[in-house]
Order: C-alpha cells, then sequence, then structure tokens
C-alpha cells in the first residue's frame, strides 16, 4: 500500500510535464479566442458548455495527447537529446508509458465525445465533426508508429502547425461563421506562424535526431537554410496579415519579435546548431509577448466590427 501510494505522485508528474503546461495556452487560446469571436457564446446556455468544454479540452487533454504520445514513441531520440527532461520535453521512464497511452484516452475520449455532441446540437456538426478529426488525426500522426509524420520532411512542419492552427478552426466551425477572404488571410498567417516555429525548433535538434535515426526538415536542408526558411515564413505571414480586417494589419507587427529572434542563427552550421536552444527558450516566452498583442487586437476587434 505504501509502495502504491508513494509512485502515484511520480506518475502524475510525469505525466504533467509531459502535457507541456508551459504551452497549454497555446492551444486553448485560438480555440476559446475563435469561438468568442464567431458567436454570441453568453447568449445561451449551450454557448456556454460548448465554449467551456472546448477550452478545457484543448488545455489539456489535448496536450497531453500531443505530447505524451511524442514522448513514448521518441524515447530512443529523447535519450540522446540534452535538452529533453524539463519544459521543454519529458523524458519519459519506459515504466510510465503504458500509463502515459492509457492517460491520453481515458482524458481524451470523453470530451471528443462531448464536442461532437455540442457540435450536433449547435447545427454546425458536420463541419466541425471534420475539422475536429482532423485536428485529433494530426496529434496521432505526428508520433504513432506506422504514420510518424514528423520523421518526413517538410510534412512535419505541416503537421506541427496543424497541432495549432486546428483549434482556432475548429473554434470557427463551431461558431459556424461565413468565410471570407480576410478570415482566410488570417488563417494562412497562422499556419505560416506554425510552419516556421517547427523549423525553428527543429534546428536546434539536428544532431539529436540524426543520431536517433529521425528525419526532420532541418536534418534534411540543415540548420541553416531551416533557420533561413523560418524567418521567411515568419515574415510571409505577417505580410498576409496586411489583407486581413482591422486590426489585423496593425497586428503583423507580431511577427517581428519571431523574425528577430531566429535571426542570430542566420549563418548556423549543424555542428553548433544546439546553440539555437537559446532562441526556442526565447521562443516560449515570445509566445506570452504575441499572446497580449493578439488579444488587444482581438478586442479591438470586438468593438469595432
Amino acid at each position: 500500500m505504501t509502495a502504491t501510494r508513494a509512485s502515484r505522485p511520480s506518475t502524475l508528474r510525469a505525466l504533467f510535464t509531459s502535457s507541456r503546461p508551459i504551452s497549454w495556452v497555446n492551444t486553448a487560446y485560438p480555440f476559446g479566442a475563435a469561438y468568442l469571436l464567431g458567436t454570441d457564446v453568453f447568449g445561451s446556455a449551450l454557448g456556454v458548455v460548448t465554449f467551456v468544454v472546448g477550452v478545457v479540452y484543448f488545455l489539456v487533454p489535448y496536450n497531453l495527447a500531443m505530447y505524451g504520445i511524442n514522448d513514448v514513441f521518441d524515447y530512443e531520440s529523447d535519450l540522446r537529446n540534452p535538452r529533453k527532461g524539463g519544459v521543454e520535453g519529458a523524458l519519459l521512464d519506459k515504466s510510465v508509458h503504458r500509463t502515459t497511452l492509457w492517460a491520453v484516452v481515458v482524458t481524451n475520449v470523453p470530451f471528443l465525445v462531448a464536442l461532437v455532441v455540442l457540435g450536433g446540437l449547435s447545427g454546425n456538426g458536420p463541419w466541425s465533426w471534420l475539422v475536429l478529426a482532423i485536428s485529433v488525426f494530426a496529434v496521432i500522426a505526428y508520433s504513432a508508429p506506422g504514420l510518424r509524420f514528423k520523421e518526413k520532411p517538410f510534412l512535419d512542419s505541416l503537421t506541427s502547425s496543424t497541432h495549432f492552427v486546428s483549434p482556432a478552426v475548429y473554434g470557427l466551425a463551431l461558431a459556424g461563421p461565413h468565410w471570407t477572404g480576410q478570415l482566410g488571410a488570417v488563417v494562412v498567417a497562422f499556419f505560416l506562424w506554425g510552419v516556421a516555429s517547427h523549423a525553428f525548433g527543429a534546428v536546434q535538434d539536428v544532431l539529436a535526431d540524426r543520431a536517433g535515426g529521425i528525419g526532420s526538415v532541418a536534418t534534411v536542408i540543415g540548420a541553416r537554410a531551416t533557420v533561413r526558411l523560418a524567418f521567411v515564413a515568419y515574415v510571409v505571414a505577417g505580410a498576409a496579415l496586411l489583407f486581413s480586417a482591422f486590426p489585423g494589419p496593425i497586428a503583423a507587427v507580431v511577427v517581428v519579435p519571431y523574425a528577430l529572434n531566429v535571426l542570430p542563427w542566420w549563418n548556423v552550421t549543424d555542428a553548433g546548431a544546439e546553440s539555437a536552444n537559446a532562441g526556442w527558450k526565447r521562443f516560449l516566452w515570445i509566445n506570452y509577448l504575441a499572446g497580449f498583442l493578439v488579444t488587444m487586437a482581438l478586442i479591438a476587434y470586438a468593438f469595432v466590427r
């Protein structure tokens, strides 16, 4: 009895770390913001329940699935990666691998069932179901054996971006807005931001991934080219926002700190790629600054629309 009780905190701590708490907001916020702007959330009990269930799902269970599955099936390469074992990624002991996968199922399935039902009740079922299915598939396909999109160069960055953009698109589909070219520009900008961010994140792992036999956009085109690709994608993301409705063009300034953050590694070599970890750590905190600026832009939009 004593041993069992002593093991529980360790397992819970491992699951907590694996879900990357520092990144929870990166998926919950896009859904919440998109759904709030797309419909009168507080105009009905259904809207409130849908909002709460969606935010909670994309806050914790979704992240546990995204990162937990990755930590289980990336164990061998993570052993060779010096940055694993903290906020940047858990190094899950093999003893908790099965527990992690079960935890993913137990925490995700009830929420997914609830969201499917709520989507049907809202009258926006088919489209919201499709987007939710794509979102969950991307989470699984990125790391699960037999798919492993993370090992398919360029598809890895596209799939990773889908992880963060799809909650927002799902929120819009659930709200049932009328799509416009300006709204599309925002989604494109967000997607390019995700591609750039994943690509830059892959730079620091070039040596570890190659040692573990894992392919990525960075292992194929090299650290230097990947940094430049990330920079260009950030800039194009900002340019895309210029075609969105006010205050979208003003929000284009949000990409500036991201683009500046990768510049110190413009000429990085593969041998020195691990030094990009300093930029990745800054990236994690830039997200909070960007979140604040985007929130201010969304508030402005809510007042002028």
